[in-house]
């Protein structure tokens, strides 16, 4: 067998809407040896009846086995290629150079790490398109040394994997940990953004609670030196929503999203203050909420299952609440 240039690990569970349109994106991308490595979770719909009509490996984990950490590691330990790709289930490349730009960056020996643009659909919730804007600019960043980063759409070196493995007991954010590790061991990463990707959240509100609560949790064990109060709390999610109004306003959007911005944006944050006030130990029941908030019942599809990596970044790194706010919507 040859052996790959790069291995693909896609991360899903009840994903059958767009695995088939990330699938044939893959198939038809400018770099051609490539393996594809699916690892599922559970999928009780036609996630993996789609799959199987690609040539991909796909490996299945119970639902009860699932964190993001684990799957993603059975999917590098299945790998092959010393370049290791993520795309989560529900994105998809816009163009068939989007893995040639992604990978681009490793011919510097001291990238560990790149990640590419994200932008939403029509599925998004407005305020998620000004996140996605601000999180992933135009312009790209070679010489990253933050550990911002998302594996939604995101390739590492294996052979830094085999050294620092994911954290498989970590409820989100296992990327931005992973990205913290080995910048302290000297490397940087890179954020492409000609490798770009739709990322589809057809979440409902309580998804949108769920995902910025166990991400948050997360965030205080990674950065214990940040606080999010209950004034924090109130304060972003008004100047968020004023801001959104404000940019909704200008693209005569207001009206069709009046209701949908403010709930959004109080899902978020609130959600974001629960986490940080999460101080026992998460639970086997609570992890199973965070991850299968519905369970597994056969849906047409399900998004708001933390499946696949949504380990969208809170950014409150920053002292004051003037620059958490810059860095929020």
């Amino acid at each position: 067998m040859i052996k790959p240039d790069v291995s693909i690990i896609i991360r899903c569970c009840n994903e059958q809407e767009y695995i088939g349109r990330l699938l044939t994106g893959i198939f038809e991308q400018s770099v051609d040896n490539v393996e594809v490595i699916v690892v599922d979770s559970g999928s009780t719909d036609r996630t993996l009846s789609i799959a199987s009509s690609f040539p991909v490996t796909i490996h299945e984990i119970s639902a009860g086995d699932f964190s993001f950490g684990r799957a993603l590691n059975i999917g590098c330990n299945a790998a092959n290629g010393d370049c290791l790709v993520f795309a989560s289930g529900h994105v998809y490349p816009t163009h068939r150079r989007w893995l040639e730009y992604l990978i681009a960056p490793f011919r510097d020996t001291k990238v560990a790490l790149t990640y590419g643009k994200q932008r939403g659909n029509a599925r998004n919730r407005y305020s998620e398109h000004q996140i996605f804007s601000k999180w992933y600019p135009e312009c790209s960043v070679f010489v990253q040394r933050s550990p911002f980063c998302n594996n939604a759409n995101a390739a590492i070196r294996r052979s830094l994997w085999e050294q620092i493995p994911y954290d498989e007991n970590l409820t989100g954010l296992e990327d931005i940990d992973w990205a913290k590790r080995v910048i302290k061991e000297g490397y940087y990463i890179s954020y492409v953004a000609e490798a770009d990707v739709i990322h589809v959240h057809n979440e409902k509100y309580a998804g949108t609670y769920n995902r910025y609560y166990r991400e948050s949790i997360v965030f205080c064990q990674l950065f214990p030196e940040q606080k999010f109060s209950l004034r924090d709390f109130f304060w972003l999610w008004f100047m968020n929503t004023a801001t959104d109004y404000v940019h909704a306003l200008r693209e005569k959007k207001f009206l069709k999203n009046i209701i949908q911005i403010p709930l959004f944006r109080l899902m978020q944050f609130w959600g974001t203050y629960r986490g940080y006030a999460q101080h026992d130990p998460v639970s086997a029941s609570m992890r199973q909420r965070f991850y299968y908030p519905n369970g597994l019942v056969k849906t047409k599809v399900s998004h708001e299952i933390g499946c696949a990596s949504e380990a969208d970044y809170i950014d409150y790194m920053k002292a004051d609440n003037e620059e958490k706010l810059e860095q929020s919507h």
